[in-house]
């Protein structure tokens, strides 16, 4: 089997051992300088010619370029034995598919109790939209840092990816019930929009490429373009986090709703808990060795809220308070995340060579 050279080294090494500080960073920058967030997140045009414009749209383009970048990470070669014995790769699909369909009808039922006038469907609305996408490709760093079995992992994220064209417009069009008709109208505008294409587009094929590119390329030609694409997606997830943050914290400063913030923070919480719980049931259930149970306890929790920030600027541009819960589950579930890889660690820490 051919071996990449490893690209976490120089700045790409630097840049990782700091990346919990740069995301705090980048928050930071959201709320003390939101004005080149809110120009990223508009829609740009490049003149082709003397009539025809292009429109650009810079949180899509970031995106791809991370999940290229995971991509072209993917040990595509070790999911063989994976084929094999699909057991744990099946059982994490049908959990990250399933479960959606258990915590937010839950988390519904609890927030219609509250003195919220809609019943708190715009919570409910972004947590549709955050569960409802595949894994995060960034799950496969997690269980790199952690020991634990990366071809499922990476099968899982593969797997989630290549079905969320036909399963988030499912998972959308299954939830909306639980919102107001406003809400609903929004969530079938997106689940027509994933359905329709954005998602392979914007979702399936850089991630795809980055895996034929892995595959192709000689192995001079592979080391190079992980030294070069690696550290540019890393600033580029920085840089995404930044233009989120912007839309959401901007909207927030400028009319703040403290009781929104709390209920998004309680929400969130709420949600990831509940995901990572189960996932590690099934896993115990299933019993599974240390290391695969650690990648399906994160294959349940870690959902692409990059891509769910993405779909709510574009189809809900109106409503940038909806990116609160987004950008509170996206540190949430790092932190989850960096539980389970330490749980995973000392197991293996105590393990006799």
């Amino acid at each position: 089997m051919q071996h990449t050279p490893p690209a976490d080294h120089g700045p790409t090494s630097w840049l990782r051992r700091r990346l919990g500080r740069a995301v705090v960073l980048s928050y930071g920058a959201a709320v003390l300088l939101p004005g080149p967030g809110l120009w990223l997140r508009r829609t740009h045009t490049l003149p082709l010619g003397d009539t025809a414009r292009l429109p650009v749209h810079c949180a899509p383009l970031l995106l791809a370029l991370v999940l290229f970048s995971a991509g072209l990470q993917v040990p595509v070669r070790g999911l063989s034995g994976l084929l094999r014995h699909p057991r744990t790769l099946l059982a994490g699909l049908a959990l990250h598919l399933t479960i959606p369909l258990v915590v937010v009808p839950a988390v519904a039922f609890v927030l219609r109790r509250t003195p919220d006038t809609d019943g708190g469907s715009g919570l409910v609305t972004a947590m549709i939209l955050i569960v409802a996408m595949p894994v995060a490709a960034g799950a496969t760093v997690w269980t790199g840092k952690g020991d634990g079995d990366q071809p499922t992992m990476v099968g899982l994220v593969l797997a989630s990816t290549l079905l969320s064209p036909l399963a988030v417009p499912l998972t959308l069009s299954a939830l909306s019930p639980l919102v107001g008709r406003e809400y609903a109208d929004h969530l079938d505008r997106a689940a027509h929009t994933a359905g329709a294409g954005a998602t392979l587009g914007g979702v399936v094929l850089p991630c795809a490429a980055g895996v034929l590119c892995r595959l192709v390329l000689p192995r001079t030609w592979l080391a190079r373009t992980l030294a070069a694409v690696v550290p540019a997606a890393l600033v580029g997830s920085l840089l995404l986090t930044y233009v989120n943050a912007s839309g959401a914290l901007s909207s927030f400063l400028a009319h703040p709703r403290p009781l929104l913030l709390i209920a998004a923070l309680a929400v969130s919480t709420l949600v990831c808990l509940a995901s990572f719980t189960l996932g590690r049931c099934a896993a115990r259930l299933l019993r599974l060795d240390s290391a695969e149970a650690s990648s399906l306890t994160l294959a349940c929790g870690m959902n692409n809220s990059s891509a769910s920030a993405v779909l709510i600027t574009s189809t809900l541009p109106d409503k940038p308070h909806l990116l609160l819960p987004v950008l509170a589950y996206g540190l949430l579930q790092k932190t989850a995340a960096n539980h389970v890889v330490r749980g995973r660690s000392g197991v293996a820490a105590r393990v006799p060579p």
